[in-house]
């Protein structure tokens, strides 16, 4: 009798041991679960939540100069401050309009040393790519960029990560004035004018065929709706902030 009692008694604390065993594991694989589903998907700043109707424009330069001049003399005219992407490659080639922008008191970001797609290049490659290009900048304008723009909007969780241990904000837009699909005049005025809001983040191309047209309109436009034009480092916040599903970043209270 006492055999199959202590023989029962041995199966019951196997048994408890067990189940203690695989609860153990059970908690601890479910934490790793949650922390996986927890971890935010890293997002660039699409717009930005604020209550004073300060917008920027932003202007990529990758391709040809033709209208730099041009579009400085209009932004100088209605006292517009805007922010300038360069690649390196433009850098190398028009070195003296980088000093231009930077000598009429608007600001250079960051937009690649080769624009490739950058989601597709390992870690390394894009601090070359960002390192390359912030050095150029730096020399020509003694500043150091802190704002980066992606090429083609291309980005994943590796390359904002990456830029942001450089000291780089990775920026995109809300209001892309599609200037590259050269439709004409109206149809990139109306499409920006429609669709900015406080905080929005407008893209437009140096050598979009019709900037020179479009540009003092849509200026005059928003202004007239009294909105203030600034460059991207000064509408973002610089720390204490989030950013929501849909890139908007705000301010943590």
């Amino acid at each position: 009798m006492k055999y199959y009692r202590y023989r029962t008694i041995l199966k019951f604390l196997i048994i408890l041991v067990s189940i203690i065993i695989l609860l153990i594991i059970y908690i601890k694989n479910s934490g790793q679960i949650s922390e996986v589903f927890a971890s935010k998907k890293e997002l660039p700043i699409y717009s930005v939540d604020r209550k004073d109707k300060k917008i920027a424009i932003t202007i990529d330069c990758a391709w040809g100069d033709d209208y730099t001049l041009n579009i400085l003399d209009i932004l100088d005219k209605y006292n517009v401050k805007a922010t300038f992407f360069l690649v390196g490659f433009w850098i190398d080639e028009y070195p003296h309009q980088v000093k231009e922008i930077h000598n009429r008191g608007h600001e250079i970001g960051n937009h690649s040393s080769t624009h490739p797609n950058m989601s597709q290049l390992s870690r390394e490659e894009i601090r070359g790519e960002l390192e390359t290009t912030g050095i150029k900048i730096q020399e020509l304008t003694n500043k150091k960029p802190i704002v980066f723009r992606p090429p083609y909007g291309d980005y994943n969780d590796m390359l904002i990560q990456t830029a942001r241990e450089l000291g780089y904000y990775t920026i995109q837009w809300d209001i892309d004035s599609l200037d590259w699909k050269e439709l004409g005049v109206e149809p990139v005025v109306d499409r920006v004018v429609k669709n900015v809001t406080d905080g929005s983040i407008i893209l437009c191309h140096n050598n979009a065929k019709y900037i020179r047209e479009y540009l003092p309109i849509i200026i005059q436009r928003l202004q007239e709706k009294g909105y203030e034009f600034t460059p991207v480092s000064q509408l973002i916040y610089k720390d204490n902030f989030e950013i929501d599903n849909s890139g908007r970043q705000i301010l943590m209270k």
